[in-house]
């Protein structure tokens, strides 16, 4: 699986300036770990004339299927069998923002200017799998300033009367800026294939907003693209016509039941352990009751996004002080969150390995013991109400486990029974009358002796 991005400026820029905008060096083979495969990042070509920078994943199906990666029956021929290791997909997409992220949010120390301005651009890739009209390639290309060619890739080169078959080879040359034509890939290559190799949970539509800020708002077809992207599920997608009735997204419905179990504890001095790119660092840091935010989470970039959100770069000292960002984790003991009045684990505790819990008990409640936790995770129960999730799949593939609300239930009280905490539990989302609500909540509050 390849994609090719090359940069040939006629005004006697030093072509080589795409590393520095890439942030990867144009002399080193760099090697990078995803849970798609191995991502190789290197330079066919790399003159003051011409640069080219190429992605190549490396897809072991096998892999994948044994830890879980992909959805569905994991005893299926179809899942070993398949064009992943070669053709275009949503796991380039992964592994292009994986390598590129940075690049992605357009920031160059070295070349400001550079990285602002529209440049030169040729993408290639080899195989792209397009399932739609002919000309479908054309239709979300185009208005985003490229010119296309495309040329279908036959069934097989020796019997030409077979026809040709649904992949295609994509060249796109224009003049854009390269972190929006990074984005335009991580958002349109899945869009192409119709198709994701992970579950597509709510925080998809963050991560569209995101790679679609400046170029996806306007584009004619922006209705096709969020659909697909966002695998057609009604409960992500907007109303078209603006409704004030559309469903509010389960991101809003858990965000709100935590701002809401915080309240009720009256906390001041706030931990949000997993806090990931900072969501609900967000809006804890509007709400001025709380004095003291501090966010924990295990991935440095990360928290490098949360800074960005947050505009912490261009806060004032006050404002610095109230909101702190740490390096740390959940299954080890941490001094520095003893003393608050809550913790938040929003999403958290079904990414640790079950083997792992133990750890997450001690360092949560034994060590920083606050004052409240506040636990939501998936209701497994849920699941069978998605229609594109397979039988016992996860909704999200770096999940571990997903509980019952009757396996919830036994963790949490046993947990409050070992540690002087009471316990009750809320429903989060729209609840079905058998299967309960997507999403469960429990609030841990210390008692009191006597």
């Amino acid at each position: 699986m390849l994609v090719t991005v090359t940069y040939a400026p006629a005004d006697g820029q030093d072509a080589t300036a795409l590393g520095f905008l890439l942030h990867k060096h144009p002399a080193k083979v760099q090697t990078f770990s995803a849970p798609v495969g191995d991502i190789h990042v290197f330079y066919p070509e790399a003159t003051a004339e011409r640069c080219t920078v190429a992605v190549m994943l490396e897809v072991d199906p096998i892999a994948l299927v044994r830890n879980k990666r992909f959805l569905g029956d994991a005893g299926a021929l179809g899942h070993y069998v398949n064009d992943r290791p070669y053709a275009a997909s949503s796991m380039l997409a992964v592994a292009i923002g994986t390598v590129f992220r940075t690049a992605m949010t357009g920031r160059s120390d070295t070349y400001p200017e550079l990285a602002a301005s529209a440049l030169p651009l040729r993408i290639e890739v080899p195989v792209v799998s397009a399932r739609g009209d002919e000309d479908l390639v054309r239709r979300l290309f185009e208005p985003c300033g490229w010119s296309v060619a495309q040329e279908r890739v036959p069934l097989d080169d020796a019997h030409p009367e077979w026809g040709d078959s649904r992949y295609s080879s994509v060249v796109l040359i224009g003049e854009v800026r390269l972190a929006e034509a990074l984005r335009q890939l991580y958002v349109l290559l899945p869009v192409l294939d119709d198709s994701k190799h992970y579950w597509v949970g709510d925080d998809e539509v963050g991560k569209l907003e995101r790679a679609g800020e400046g170029w996806l708002p306007g584009h004619p077809e922006r209705d096709l693209i969020t659909r697909r992207y966002l695998l057609h599920q009604r409960n992500l997608l907007e109303d078209p016509a603006g409704s004030a009735e559309r469903p509010v997204p389960l991101r809003q419905h858990r965000a709100d039941a935590v701002l809401a179990a915080l309240a009720d504890t009256g906390a001041r001095r706030v931990v949000d352990m997993g806090c990931g790119p900072g969501a609900l660092l967000a809006r804890l840091a509007r709400d001025r009751s709380f004095t003291k935010i501090v966010g924990v989470d295990v991935s440095a970039r990360s928290l490098e996004q949360a800074a960005r959100m947050l505009r912490l770069a261009e806060a004032s000292d006050a404002d610095r002080e109230r909101l702190e960002l740490l390096h740390g984790s959940v299954v080890y003991r941490d001094e520095r969150l003893r003393g608050f009045d809550a913790m938040v684990l929003m999403e958290v505790v079904e990414h640790v390995d079950p083997s792992r819990l133990g750890a997450l008990e001690d360092a949560v409640f034994a060590s920083a013991a606050p004052g409240a936790v506040v636990v939501t995770t998936p209701n497994a129960e849920y699941n069978a109400l998605y229609p594109d999730l397979a039988p016992g799949a996860f909704r999200h593939d770096d999940h571990r486990f997903e509980w019952t609300r009757a396996e919830f239930r036994a963790w949490a009280e046993a947990v409050a029974g070992r540690h002087g905490y009471a316990v009750e539990f809320r429903p989060v989302g729209d609840a079905d009358a058998d299967r309960g609500a997507p999403t469960q909540l429990a609030l841990f509050r210390k008692e009191v002796a006597a």
